[in-house]
């Protein structure tokens, strides 16, 4: 599940890939596909990072152990990544955004977190720009 938002609202400058502390039954829904990324952001706090505002939805055949559905989500780095992204973050601008959640080769959840500057108005309106000049072109070519 791709984060297509953050594209349009922030330059990505970095990527990182993280591991996300779980529930059984959220790693179902995320399985599912019942995840959203809405306002999502990382914070870091007491040197950890974590993911705020990630939507899991519940899921359907849970029992009362059922998890909460928006709630901090700790995210899984090296303490080399961890103090990496602390010294960027202090630069003004930047913010650490949820790019795209997935399983790897062993079925573990992982997080693709992206070091993001926020985009301004006219750097929107380019991006929409050139979406439509690629389509036109596909749209021709066919």
């Amino acid at each position: 599940m791709n984060n297509r938002q953050a594209y349009f609202n922030y330059h990505i400058e970095d990527k990182y890939v993280a591991g996300i502390a779980l529930m059984g039954t959220e790693v179902k829904s995320i399985r599912a596909g019942k995840l959203s990324f809405n306002d999502s952001f990382c914070l870091f706090d007491k040197g950890e990072l974590w993911v705020r505002a990630l939507f899991i939805a519940s899921y359907s055949h849970g029992t009362s152990n059922n998890h909460i559905e928006v709630h901090d989500r700790k995210l899984l780095l090296n303490k080399r990544e961890l103090n990496k992204l602390q010294t960027r973050m202090k630069e003004k601008g930047y913010t650490i955004i949820p790019l795209k959640v997935f399983f790897n080769e062993k079925n573990l959840v992982k997080v693709e977190i992206g070091l993001g500057r926020g985009k301004k108005l006219h750097d929107k309106r380019e991006t929409i720009k050139s979406r439509d000049v690629e389509k036109e072109i596909k749209r021709y070519l066919k």
